[in-house]
């Protein structure tokens, strides 16, 4: 069994704490995602469970083992970094099996591993090739490779496709999570492009500031968000929030905002009077025939799959989404709102979710 355990992680450098008391349980076999804006703490924290980076306070354990003091080779985790870090000297053959080599694994060993990762990542034609032949899904592979020939307890993989077009970022992480269903190794993987968690991940971690922020499944975080952080960063394109006041008349509870805008809410969402967020997603708005929800078109791009829409609604500028092939221009308007059953709200304060 290889379970990871973080305990009440922290880590400063100087007098400057950067991971505040973080605990993750990740069961064995499973793939966990680490996402969060850029300085969160996301890849000091991986780079502290590789055993890169010490910490400051707190216990981290795989396979129920404390490996805080146990050095990073000995840790019985593979890590692949976002810059590939191969030998360029060598050849890929030599690249996949040299942490085996350093190890004094036979090699006869060595080739017979080295054999069977090749296979499974489609390398074998270039096992006698250099990293320069290489192009850049290649080097990734590579880099896989080296991991998996290891046969760690977990693998930790640091942006590992940050560097590739995007028509390879699709089918690199394509890659990489048939590649998980096939060996079941306890996966942890950080990226700061939340749609990559959201397809490859089993549950997501998001950290803000060195804590985190909630921890799920990618449909639990997209449709449950713990607060307005969660909401605003899982999703693409992203929730709109428009602040506003709970309202409760004849014709049912509403958002009122600051502006006289009128927003739809299931009953008993709020309590009358309260100060909210009130959160929409792209896609969950919808056309109506009252007049009275009429928004300015600001800008139209269509997708091929969908069309986005970025319209000023009163005061506030919103996005929405459409799976139809809108005809509007900017300075057209179109009646449409919110759909009340999808509506999210937080706290305007705090932030928390309210519904």
């Amino acid at each position: 069994m290889s379970s990871l355990q973080l305990r009440n992680v922290f880590k400063h450098y100087d007098q400057t704490p950067v991971i505040h008391g973080v605990d993750i349980d990740i069961p064995d076999g499973e793939f966990v995602a680490l996402v969060g804006p850029s300085g969160c703490g996301k890849s000091t924290l991986l780079r502290a469970i590789a055993g890169l980076e010490g910490i400051s306070g707190g216990e981290i354990r795989l396979g129920g083992r404390v490996i805080n003091d146990v050095a990073p080779r000995d840790r019985g985790i593979a890590m692949v970094f976002q810059n590939y870090a191969l030998y360029p000297h060598m050849s890929v053959r030599e690249n996949l099996g040299f942490a085996m080599k350093l190890q004094g694994v036979p090699r006869a060993e060595i080739n017979t591993r080295v054999l069977e990762v090749a296979q499974v990542l489609g390398l074998t034609p270039l096992l006698d090739r250099r990293p320069r032949q290489l192009s850049g899904g290649q080097r990734q592979r590579v880099a896989m490779g080296r991991a998996i020939v290891r046969r760690p307890e977990a693998f930790l993989f640091d942006e590992p496709l940050s560097n590739l077009d995007a028509k390879l970022r699709v089918q690199m992480r394509t890659e990489i999570r048939a590649l998980h269903q096939r060996l079941r190794t306890t996966t942890i993987y950080v990226t700061h492009d939340q749609v990559e968690a959201m397809t490859m991940a089993d549950r997501i971690v998001v950290l803000r500031d060195g804590r985190v922020e909630q921890v799920g499944t990618p449909l639990e975080l997209y449709d449950r968000p713990r607060n307005a952080f969660v909401a605003g960063f899982i999703g693409s394109p992203s929730m709109n929030f428009i602040p506003g006041r709970v309202t409760v008349g004849a014709s049912g509870t509403h958002v009122l905002t600051d502006d006289g805008l009128s927003l739809p809410l299931v009953q008993g969402a709020a309590p009358e009077g309260a100060r909210v967020l009130y959160g929409a997603r792209p896609e969950h708005f919808e056309f109506v025939s009252s007049t009275s929800h009429s928004a300015e078109v600001i800008v139209v791009e269509p997708t091929g799959a969908e069309t986005q829409v970025a319209l000023r609604l009163g005061r506030h500028e919103v996005l929405a989404a459409f799976r139809e092939r809108l005809q509007a221009r900017p300075g057209e308007r179109l009646a449409l709102r919110p759909q009340a059953a999808h509506a999210h709200l937080f706290d305007a304060d705090s932030g928390l979710r309210l519904n």
